[in-house]
């Protein structure tokens, strides 16, 4: 299954790093220094739940060069929503499935 991660951040890399474990081919739109370190040393998530070595780690800042997967995991902050929304029209085909995933805004109550 061929999956594209937009945003690597906290919760993007998590999610993609366990989908890249547990064998789908995962590939990261990134940008910016983020970007040249995943190229460079891959990516690493650290939990208490143990860590997660991506290495190497499929990283890009080119939606066009990867084109259309099978799920796009969409995972960017809300002020980059709309730009980053018209980066990712090449990744979208036909049978494409996305899920916007963030993190929560405000603490939860209780």
């Amino acid at each position: 299954m061929r999956i594209a991660v937009v945003g690597a951040g906290g919760v993007g890399g998590g999610f993609g790093a366990a989908l890249a474990k547990a064998g789908g081919d995962v590939t990261f739109i990134a940008r910016g220094a983020h970007l040249a370190a995943m190229n460079h040393v891959g990516l690493k998530i650290q939990s208490p739940r143990g860590d997660t070595p991506l290495v190497p780690t499929q990283a890009t800042d080119d939606p066009a060069g990867i084109g259309p997967v099978d799920i796009v995991l969409f995972c960017v902050k809300l002020w980059d929503i709309e730009s980053a929304g018209e980066k990712i029209k090449p990744l979208i085909g036909p049978d494409t499935r996305s899920l916007r995933c963030r993190m929560a805004s405000t603490p939860p109550s209780g």
